[in-house]
């Protein structure tokens, strides 16, 4: 089985013309469109154009999936430990070696004057943090440099005491402590961070005094090299912090893995967004209140409405099952009675394809093309039909082809259906929080 290092291959990665005034070589046929407004762009963190890309040659496409597939393992692990009139366009790009995997970064600014950032977004967490100059064990990267607190006139602590203290994940504040600090686990490494606050931008947006963690101390193989923007739904989230500003709103559309163009597109605000769409209600659990539940009522395979329990596809706020919408996620996953009833179908109905293979995670694979049946998730007011690009991958040379979902794991996970970023590739994803629903629209963004 491969290493844990390809499933961040499919996250998006945002461009920008340049990164704190340091010049960086642009690979031939890369485009660099500018910001406009709140929308930034979007490309794929393991494509030519990424500043994350670092090709190996000896990485078979077999190595690369399995690599995403254990990477989304250890994002289902993240997920288990939550269960506890402006626009803004933002381009969005992939990038690796994230937390908890999230797929897809933006570019942001942070400080005054402001220094660059790579953040990864992410809608199922809330604080951002980010590495901060004088962290122990933090890595470097050229693309990603490492925010000077000493520049910037805006920064400060977060004092104990303050209430953002008390909305942080494992809050520490020792006896003759000052500021206020908390506890993250990034992979297998651990993270300390210190609660800070200081000037945001997005864009041309600013957030002043907007609340963050900054790294100090990571142990472990894992470290981040860049930041996370949490577009969760806890107090500390984005959406939360700048609710005065954008109204609790924003969409993104995500690019293909396979662009190499940035043309994806984060939009904040209620602004811009689509005049016309199909939503669905937003559900929530105090046991994971940070995640984006709907009501998922049922799973068509062509014609066929598949029989699957209810309890297995339910919505229950007490016990935190039921289904989300996640960007950090690369393959959507499945409880066991809906994944059974969904590759069974698929099975049946691609049956001339020849024999049944498997990768790694991946059960229904085929060696060669096929005719696959379209595959539909309907959701409580809203029905989402996926092309076969959302639901198929392929290998380079075309000889062999696999359903890109897998069963849910078998932990406390084994409840939560996840609708994944590959899943939502080419569509405008509208989450309007304000007004508790989410909506999907077909869009194609990549280039």
């Amino acid at each position: 089985m491969a290493g844990p290092r390809a499933l961040l291959a499919l996250l998006l990665v945002v461009a920008a013309a340049a990164l704190c005034g340091r010049s960086t070589a642009t690979p031939a046929g890369c485009a660099e469109p500018a910001d406009s407004g709140s929308t930034l762009r979007v490309l794929h963190a393991f494509g030519p154009c990424s500043p994350f890309h670092s090709p190996s040659p000896s990485a078979s496409w077999e190595d690369t999936v399995l690599d995403l597939l254990s990477r989304d393992d250890s994002r289902f692990l993240y997920l288990a430990s939550l269960a506890t009139a402006h626009r803004s366009f933002v381009p969005i790009a992939s990038g690796r070696q994230l937390l908890q995997t999230p797929t897809y970064i933006v570019r942001a600014r942070l400080g005054s004057p402001p220094q660059p950032l790579l953040l990864a977004v992410d809608t199922s967490s809330d604080v951002a943090w980010l590495p901060c100059s004088g962290c122990s064990g933090c890595p470097t990267s050229s693309a990603a440099p490492l925010f000077d607190t000493s520049r910037s006139t805006t920064y400060r602590p977060v004092p104990c005491g303050a209430q953002p203290c008390s909305q942080v994940p494992n809050p520490t504040c020792p006896a003759g402590a000052t500021a206020c600090g908390f506890n993250l686990t990034y992979g297998s490494s651990s993270l300390l961070v210190g609660l800070s606050q200081d000037s945001l931008s997005l864009a041309t947006d600013v957030a002043p005094g907007y609340t963050f963690g900054c790294i100090q101390k990571a142990a472990g193989p894992s470290a981040p090299p860049h930041g996370l923007l949490g577009l969760g739904r806890g107090p500390l989230s984005f959406v939360s912090q700048t609710k005065n500003l954008y109204g609790s709103t924003f969409s993104y559309c995500l690019p293909s893995f396979k662009s190499f163009n940035f043309s994806g597109t984060l939009r904040l605000g209620p602004a811009g967004q689509p005049k016309t769409i199909k939503t669905t209600p937003l559900r929530s659990s105090p046991h994971r209140s940070s995640l984006y539940f709907v009501d998922l009522v049922g799973i068509r395979v062509g014609r066929k409405v598949l029989d699957i329990p209810p309890p297995a596809i339910a919505f229950d706020a007490s016990t935190g099952a039921g289904t989300i919408f996640d960007s950090g996620t690369m393959f959507t996953r499945l409880v066991a009675p809906a994944y059974a009833a969904v590759r069974d179908e698929f099975r049946r109905r691609v049956r001339s394809a020849g024999n049944v293979t498997s990768l790694g995670g991946f059960d229904t694979c085929y060696a060669g093309p096929i005719t696959p049946p379209a595959i539909t998730f309907m959701f409580a007011g809203m029905n989402v039909t996926l092309p076969a690009d959302n639901y198929l991958i392929h290998s380079t040379a075309g000889s062999l082809t696999c359903l890109a979902m897998a069963p849910a794991p078998d932990n406390m996970n084994s409840v939560l259906n996840v609708v994944a970023s590959m899943q939502q590739m080419n569509h405008r994803v509208y989450f309007d929080v304000a007004n508790g629903r989410l909506g999907v629209a077909r869009e194609l963004c990549t280039v």
